[in-house]
């Protein structure tokens, strides 16, 4: 049975996530630094409402990053904060490959609602 949408979506969260694959020699600093970082945006970022750092737990050279924001704006303040350039100047080395890619985070609109069955599709 289909799902269907009636009324609007709304934005509600700016959602980064990163994936890396990190130098062998180098996971253990790199996830040092990282939860660091993580831990400095949660703090003193009042746009970053989750930040969280996921390892593999067959291969400890990837590395996964989910990070919500309040907007794209909050995503670029995090970008340009003196932790975060430390962090990307001090990591920068260590990383093998980096895939980064936003998402909206959605929700229903005030009033609208799913009905459950084929879509109605106008004539």
């Amino acid at each position: 049975m289909a799902t269907a949408l009636v009324g609007e979506l709304e934005l509600i969260m700016f959602v980064v996530t990163v994936l890396f694959c990190i130098k062998p020699s180098h996971v253990d600093e790199f996830m040092a630094a990282m939860l660091a970082n993580a831990s400095t945006s949660l703090q003193d970022e009042p746009g970053c409402r989750q930040f969280d750092v996921c390892q593999c737990g067959s291969d400890a050279t990837e590395v996964f990053l989910y990070e919500a924001y309040d907007s794209e704006a909050d995503f670029g303040r995090h970008l340009a904060a003196p932790h975060f350039l430390a962090f990307n100047e001090l990591t920068a080395p260590w990383v093998q490959a980096k895939t980064v890619r936003t998402y909206r985070r959605l929700s229903l609109a005030h009033g609208a609602a799913l009905s459950h069955g084929a879509p109605h599709v106008p004539t």
